[in-house]
């Protein structure tokens, strides 16, 4: 089991799980925000969401407000704004921060070395990380990559073909 699958996750809707529940599946996670530039990917994330989801692909969603504010509301008016604006379906989890001192544990181990990447800070809203079926982290991209960019769906496409330990 991976160091990712121990990581606890609060949901918007106030579950907890921990990220073993995405254990086996390849998982696309973001960090968001309502009012960035970029909040249009909402729609991209939910078609890749969409296509892939049968095959074992889920998009995770956590919410942050450490860019410029972006992201002043509560849990609750961000999931509903989400749906309302862009049919998200795919799972939120409650506002985290993604930088500093309180950084998320799922940030904290997606940014290590140890975690196949190199240590780089998030920059902005929407980064996206590409995990495969064994919790391992395989792809990163930056805010500007479209989530129907062809290399953002190759990476995913490549975390859905690798079989989970």
């Amino acid at each position: 089991m991976t160091a990712l699958y121990s990581i606890p996750l609060t949901f918007n809707d106030g579950s907890e799980a921990d990220f073993s529940r995405f254990e086996g599946k390849a998982v696309l996670v973001v960090n968001v925000a309502s009012k960035c530039g970029y909040t249009r990917q909402y729609s991209g994330l939910e078609e890749l969401y969409g296509r892939y989801r049968e095959q074992g692909f889920e998009v995770l969603g956590v919410p942050c407000n450490q860019f410029g504010g972006q992201e002043p509301g509560a849990d609750d008016e961000i999931a509903e704004f989400c749906e309302r604006n862009f049919g998200v379906s795919f799972p939120l989890t409650t506002k985290a921060n993604v930088l500093g001192k309180e950084q998320h544990p799922l940030f904290t181990e997606l940014t290590t070395p140890e975690a196949g990447a190199e240590r780089v800070k998030v920059k902005w809203n929407f980064e996206k990380f590409v995990v495969n079926r064994s919790g391992e982290l395989v792809a990163r991209f930056p805010s500007a990559v479209e989530p129907d960019s062809e290399e953002l769906v190759e990476a995913v496409e490549m975390a859905l073909s690798q079989a989970s330990n």
